[in-house]
């Protein structure tokens, strides 16, 4: 156990100058590079601190705790390194059901890292390595042996197949297990084993590029959101920019959104048009509670006072007194609403400047193989609709999602609008080459049945009040479908026909008297894309597991992009 620390304590990065503090205790928790080992071997040389507690983040190997024992041995310093844990913890929990693999360094396991065409075997072994060094301490801290199920012949497999070996020798050692006792009883998975579901990115294509429309996918898409931290362009005028305007010069204004605000917990999944109308309810209620402590205080002459006064008036002010006593509560309802109220704001900016609810309706009928209202060419050739990566993303998903490729004419009629639009084509290129060898023309992933129908227009956000100018933007609603990835998970889950055969199941039966093998009953299962995955992904496996009782899905993936980020992946990989 740790030591309580009655000293001024400080977080440092390992890798600055530091003075020595020889009688205050130093924790280090850090990944056990090679870099980071010597710095700590540097410390114990210089004697900052009087003990050391090394944490690593990822198991660090025997070689590497032999140089920092020969290190401490040749400072004299054996007795003070306290503790050394090996914490398991290479991984980032984003939600209570949702976490990615690492925030640093993530292009060396990039959809692009993974899929270069001069990929040598020894980069993808090292690749392979940090995912599943990430997934093992992921199962560590879950404290549950999964029953693991994957795609044939992808990187799925390779990573199935490199985490199976590593949980097998770590099962084998029964005395160093990290499965066995305490662990294996604290876990919520622990009667019964997981369900592993691991698949590749190049699986499905269309969705990462796919214009969304549920609030947390589009903060995530049109905004800068990174680790569940939003940063804002807040306007300086209050006025509403018109349809088609780009927005004015603005400051910026960072907000954490996280499972402690009530709102963003039960609305981060909405269609935006359910967004602005909840904002807009949260407002009303505010100004109406507002109003109600301004009238008390008013009738009471006490506009002025502070509330310590107040609260010291007679019995007949009770009623004031527990309306202010709500004030902190009411103030930090207000920090919210003003929150999101600039969040949805800025969100609406982009979907009217870039009439992303046409983008949005468009795809999911290409997705869906509906009929369409108007023409591909139409909107790509519109200047008011989208910015070029719209108009991008729009014809990706057009050219992955159909059955036959486009006859060489129609493409060059497409290219040559996308040029004119000023695309740049290096995208399409990769995607090309992914169609023919995946030949996903003989099986396109299924986007299961039309997911929008346009509802009415909206009821609150349309009367003269609203701090939303919804006007020209469509109210879409959305009906459950299932992506590729969920329709794979649900396939297992349900113990469907047909997945066996194009799935590897390793099941791990080393010690079938304390693990029970797949049961024909699975309650939870961890659904990971290697290559990465995205927000709409996520929210559709929520919507799948809401409408299961008893059941849990957590999702993971190797990094977490937007569809700007994953375009230049692919335009990086499409390169001539």
């Amino acid at each position: 156990s740790m030591p309580h620390l009655s000293k001024t304590q400080q977080s440092r990065l390992l890798h600055t100058d530091r003075d020595p503090i020889p009688d205050v205790p130093a924790i280090y928790f850090v990944m056990p590079t090679e870099e980071n080992t010597d710095r700590i071997c540097q410390d114990l040389r210089n004697q900052l601190y009087e003990s050391y507690y090394l944490n690593f983040i990822s198991a660090i190997s025997r070689s590497k705790l032999e140089d920092i024992a020969s290190a401490a041995l040749a400072a004299n310093a054996v007795n003070q390194v306290t503790k050394v844990f090996d914490q398991y913890l290479n991984f980032i929990t984003l939600e209570d059901d949702m976490f990615i693999l690492c925030n640093q360094n993530k292009e060396h396991i990039s959809y692009h890292a993974i899929n270069k065409p001069d990929i040598i075997d020894t980069d993808m072994e090292a690749i392979m390595d940090t995912i599943v060094d990430s997934l093992f301490c992921f199962f560590v801290t879950l404290g549950a042996v999964p029953i693991i199920r994957c795609p044939r012949g992808n990187a799925a497999e390779m990573v199935a197949v490199k985490l199976d070996k590593k949980l097998r020798e770590n099962l084998r050692d029964a005395r160093n297990s990290l499965f066995t006792g305490d662990t294996m009883g604290t876990g919520q998975f622990s009667f019964q084993r997981p369900l592993f579901v691991l698949a590749d990115r190049n699986l499905d294509l269309a969705t990462p590029l796919h214009h969304t429309w549920t609030y947390q996918a589009l903060i995530h898409d049109v905004l800068d959101f990174h680790l569940n931290r939003v940063s804002v362009e807040e306007s300086q005028g209050s006025e509403a920019s018109p349809a088609g305007a780009r927005p004015k010069k603005k400051n910026k204004k960072s907000y954490d959104l996280t499972g402690a605000d009530k709102f963003w917990q039960k609305h981060k999944g909405s269609p935006f048009p359910e967004v602005a109308e909840a904002v807009q309810e949260e407002l009303d209620t505010y100004r109406a509670q507002e109003d109600e402590v301004k009238r008390l205080k008013s009738i009471m002459g006490l506009e002025g006072e502070d509330d310590g006064a107040i609260s010291m008036l007679s019995d007949n002010t009770a009623k004031l007194t527990s309306a202010v006593s709500s004030l902190p509560e009411l103030l930090e309802k207000k920090r919210l609403i003003d929150l999101h109220t600039n969040v949805a704001t800025a969100v609406l900016d982009h979907i009217k400047s870039r009439k992303l609810d046409v983008y949005f309706e468009y795809e999911e009928k290409l997705m869906s193989k509906s009929t369409l209202d108007k023409s591909l060419l139409d909107i790509i050739s519109d200047p008011d609709a989208g910015t070029v990566e719209d108009k991008m993303r729009l014809f990706l998903i057009y050219y992955i999602t159909s059955q036959q490729p486009p006859s060489e004419a129609d493409l060059e009629q497409y290219k040559k609008a996308l040029v004119d639009a000023g695309c740049d084509l290096s995208s399409l290129n990769y995607i090309k080459q992914w169609k023919a060898f995946t030949k996903m023309a003989a099986t396109p992933a299924n986007y299961g049945s039309s997911g929008v129908k346009p509802m009415g227009l909206f009821s609150r956000v349309m009367n003269t009040g609203s701090q939303f100018v919804m006007e020209g933007v469509k109210n879409l609603v959305l009906k459950q479908h299932n992506l590729p990835v969920t329709r794979i998970l649900d396939n297992l889950m349900e113990m469907k026909s047909n997945p066996v055969s194009v799935l590897v199941c390793f099941s791990l039966s080393l010690r079938p008297f304390i693990f029970s093998l797949i049961s024909t009953n699975i309650k939870h299962a961890i659904v990971f894309v290697v290559g990465g995955g995205n927000y709409i992904e996520y929210q559709n496996l929520v919507d799948y597991t809401k409408a299961r009782q008893g059941k849990r899905v957590l999702y993971g993936c190797s990094e977490l992009f937007n569809a700007a980020q994953f375009m230049k992946q692919l335009s990086q990989l499409g390169q001539k």
